[in-house]
């Protein structure tokens, strides 16, 4: 009998130790919505929100004691923020985290520095941002080199910094409780590379993608999507960025090596059929056709 009891108690906290570890399920194939050129906010549980402005995206997480926000995007998206967040609660932005030092993610935070914000960054943004200064991008009051854990009410956000791919100060963003990573510019779930890849390094792009493979996360968070695609993916997106990358390498390399030199001749001759459902194929495939040409061409 008491055999029974202890292996009923066992049971009985596997079960239990399997409910706390495991993450939340979230519905990956449901859309973000809102119109197309307007903003939209998702909850995805326990705080934590998507926001859209356009096709640009960022999360916030609502604390009780106060609220963690990330790239406010720019003016005009910053003030429509704020008054989301305001809708959920009147709790101040205490944290404001930075991705990378790119504008287009990051202008407009002064409205929430006025709350007293603090501003988190990688260190390198210290100097991009010197040497590119905005009046609406508070410089970071707190920068860090390898890794930071924001922590807040209770909530924890893990940052990653992998080293140069996209600039050279981008933070990957955790969230432990739901395995889920917010993750910028590098990971565009179904879209070919954005345009002719500016600032980015394909070589450390892949390495970067590979090392992000290795976190345990189950859910990515792109920080680019129309409204209709989902506001939450799942960590397989981080594989599809990669092989895509790879692919495109591969078939590039393939063209060159058989002697296509010309850029012009191998936007013509290159095609990934592969890829031909995914976002901008038509409009930005040759774009990344001729990018990868000057890695190989140029070493750039």
């Amino acid at each position: 009998m008491k055999k029974t009891i202890r292996q009923a108690i066992l049971i009985f906290g596997l079960i239990l130790s399997t409910f706390t570890v495991a993450s939340p399920q979230f519905p990956t194939q449901e859309p973000m919505g809102g119109q197309e050129f307007g903003h939209s906010v998702k909850h995805l549980g326990n705080g934590l929100y998507v926001f859209r402005w356009w096709v640009y995206r960022n999360i916030f997480v609502v604390t009780d004691d106060g609220v963690i926000v990330t790239d406010p995007l720019n003016p005009k998206a910053a003030k429509l923020l704020q008054s989301e967040i305001r809708k959920v609660t009147d709790k101040p932005v205490k944290y404001v985290v930075y991705s990378h030092n790119h504008h287009d993610h990051i202008s407009g935070g002064n409205i929430f520095k006025a709350e007293g914000a603090q501003f988190i960054g990688h260190a390198n943004l210290v100097k991009e941002l010197g040497d590119h200064p905005s009046p609406v991008i508070p410089m970071p009051d707190i920068t860090f080199e390898d890794s930071y854990t924001v922590e807040l009410g209770g909530r924890t956000l893990e940052l990653s910094y992998f080293g140069p791919n996209h600039g050279d100060s981008l933070a990957v963003m955790r969230l432990p409780e739901e395995k889920a990573l917010f993750v910028v510019d590098i990971v565009t779930p179904r879209r070919v590379a954005f345009r002719d890849m500016p600032d980015f390094s394909p070589d450390e792009w892949i390495r970067s993608l590979k090392e992000i493979e290795k976190m345990d996360i189950e859910y990515v968070i792109s920080a680019h999507g129309p409204q209709n695609q989902p506001a939450i993916d799942p960590a397989s997106v981080v594989t599809e960025q990669r092989v895509y990358l790879e692919d495109l390498m591969a078939a590039v390399k393939d063209a060159m090596d058989s002697g296509t030199h010309s850029p012009d001749a191998l936007r013509a001759k290159v095609k990934l059929p592969k890829y031909q459902d995914w976002q901008y194929y038509e409009e930005w495939l040759p774009m990344n056709i001729e990018r990868i040409w000057a890695y190989y061409h140029m070493g750039w």
